[in-house]
């Protein structure tokens, strides 16, 4: 498979610092997620060491390696590969903010599985045997499929409060069950997790919304955490729609299923920011129905405006959660043409070429055809601008202009707005097939636009 050799490689330069390590005379073991991933045979993002050397000592070692948290003993190695984090042994102090220890104290591999978060996270590997090293049951929970906290639930989530959303991020990422009394701790303390700072709330969200689609959204909704990172989507929640469009059920319904649809389009990665903003465009597409659902005097429901509202309500979620401003920008226009994309059989050619020519033209097709996939199953506007992007496969859907600013002012056009009303027009019937050539073009903006100073322009020649 694709990730085998860069993965390769990652293990290849872990296993040179843990050589390392080892020579030097300190303990050095694979931990967390490699681990964990390695036993189901699933692929490998990161390695992480850890060590009974000191920070002090690992940075004699390593004079390369950054001191990302050395008052936890955290060290980050620059490899080709990827980074390789390098931690010490330890227990942590008490935790008084919801987020870090007040201060650890370095310990063995024992204590220092205990202060993990679950039990398929707190397994160690021998880098040289592959030998695992369970102090917490991780291996029996990994062979029931079981995410189940270290210790006390309520003990591990009030420590780290993150840690409650991630409970749901590894039970959607890996397809395990909550173990039942970890389950009860997510749900009685979901609301402190509104303490945590956006940043953290979205990684883990993209990372629940990427790999587990609407199922991490009702999971989600289940464990009562909506209301506390996403609210908008929680208030979805019993909204009904017209059955003729949405035999599905209620907006949240909906919208899960969406986002269950969503096939990225042919080379989009699916780990990358395009697949990303695409399906948050499907998260939010209808998150202003809530607001807008009226009920017509014969019981017909409408959502009137709520495609343009939902880019004002999904820019304040976006920027709530610290999305860079280019992803908020095009997960708004995703949303804005959501329901306009409906009426394209009827657009005027120009209007029509304008909109198959945007950058993101599959991102605007993949949400459509999976929103149609969601509800009524239609197919009929996605064939049509399929057939119609085929008809353009031979020349640019939007061809060079006959005329530019520099033409009209050697015209004799002043610069200014009205300029950009001109060039527009000529686009617009160039489209439409009305003008073919600049010769044309100039002889159709004599008539349609005359000097404003009066003057008789002349033909642009030199």
């Amino acid at each position: 498979m694709e990730s085998a050799e860069p993965e390769s490689r990652m293990r290849a330069e872990a296993l040179e610092v843990a050589r390392t390590l080892r020579a030097a005379g300190h303990q050095a073991l694979f931990c967390g997620g490699a681990v964990r991933d390695r036993f189901l045979q699933r692929a490998v993002s990161d390695y992480d060491i850890a060590t009974s050397a000191t920070p002090e000592q690992g940075l004699e070692l390593f004079p390369e390696a950054v001191a990302v948290g050395a008052q936890f003993g955290v060290l980050v190695l620059p490899r080709p590969g990827g980074d390789i984090e390098v931690a010490t042994f330890r227990d942590d102090g008490l935790y008084v903010d919801g987020r870090r220890p007040e201060g650890v104290q370095y310990s063995d591999p024992p204590r220092d599985a205990q202060r993990r978060d679950f039990t398929v996270n707190g397994l160690f590997e021998d880098p040289e045997t592959g030998a695992i090293q369970d102090h917490v049951g991780g291996l029996e929970d990994l062979e029931r499929r079981m995410l189940r906290a270290i210790g006390d639930p309520a003990a591990r989530f009030r420590e780290d409060h993150l840690r409650i959303l991630r409970a749901v991020r590894f039970a959607v990422q890996l397809d395990f069950a909550i173990e039942p009394a970890t389950w009860r701790a997510v749900r009685e303390l979901a609301p402190l997790v509104a303490d945590v700072s956006a940043e953290r709330i979205r990684q883990e969200l993209i990372k629940i919304v990427r790999h587990g689609r609407g199922a991490g959204l009702r999971l989600l909704r289940d464990a009562g955490l909506l209301p506390h990172v996403l609210p908008e989507l929680e208030v979805m929640r019993g909204v009904t729609q017209p059955a003729i469009y949405h035999p599905e059920g209620d907006v949240f319904v909906h919208t899960c299923l969406v986002v269950d649809h969503v096939q990225f389009p042919e080379g989009v990665d699916p780990a990358g920011e395009d697949a990303r903003d695409l399906l948050f465009a499907a998260v939010l597409h209808d998150i202003a129905k809530p607001p807008t659902r009226t009920v017509d005097p014969d019981g017909r429901i409408r959502f009137n405006g709520h495609d343009v509202l939902g880019v004002d309500m999904a820019a304040a979620v976006l920027e709530r959660l610290r999305f860079p401003r280019k992803s908020i920008d095009r997960i708004g226009a995703l949303i804005r043409a959501h329901i306009m994309i409906a009426s394209t059989p009827k657009m005027r050619t120009s209007k029509l070429r304008r909109f198959l020519a945007q950058d993101d033209i599959e991102l605007h097709l993949a949400l459509h055809a999976a929103d149609c996939a969601a509800s009524h199953g239609f197919e009929d506007i996605l064939l049509f601008l399929r057939e119609r992007l085929a008809a353009y496969a031979n020349e640019p859907v939007l061809p060079p202009p006959l005329l530019k600013g520099k033409d009209l002012i050697d015209l004799g056009y002043p610069a200014g707005p009205a300029m950009g009303t001109i060039l527009r027009w000529v686009q617009d019937e160039q489209l439409e097939g009305r003008l073919a050539d600049r010769d044309a073009a100039v002889r159709r903006v004599r008539v349609e636009f005359p000097n404003p100073d009066g003057e008789q322009p002349g033909d642009g020649s030199t």
